[in-house]
């Protein structure tokens, strides 16, 4: 399976998992607690990405970046939306400075 594949099957275990009881799933418990969950969810895989970091452990840092990214895309799918919406914004800055995407913000 190749890296784009997973980000698919993620994305379609995450949709079904709206549809599961908060018991038998991990997904569907943060689904069920709401926003404000997943977001704490997100904020603590962030703090343990940067400690791993600072570690320079690789294979933690890989491990923490990991949850990090799961746990986005189980708030994209909260809110409706999917990795693909992410590259597709990531595509359009191509060729466009960072500076320059900044400011036009």
């Amino acid at each position: 399976m190749n890296n784009n594949d997973t980000l698919h099957k993620l994305a379609e275990i995450l949709e079904q998992r709206k549809n599961a009881k908060a018991d038998e799933s991990y997904v569907a418990s943060l689904y069920e607690s709401g926003l404000e969950k997943i977001l704490a969810k997100i904020n603590e895989e962030a703090s343990e990405t940067i400690e791993a970091a600072r570690e320079a452990d690789t294979e933690h840092l890989i491990h923490e970046v990991a949850d990090l990214w799961f746990h986005c895309m189980v708030l994209l799918a909260q809110q409706n939306l999917s990795h693909e919406n992410v590259l597709e914004e990531l595509n359009q800055r191509f060729g466009i400075s960072g500076l320059v995407e900044k400011a036009q913000r």
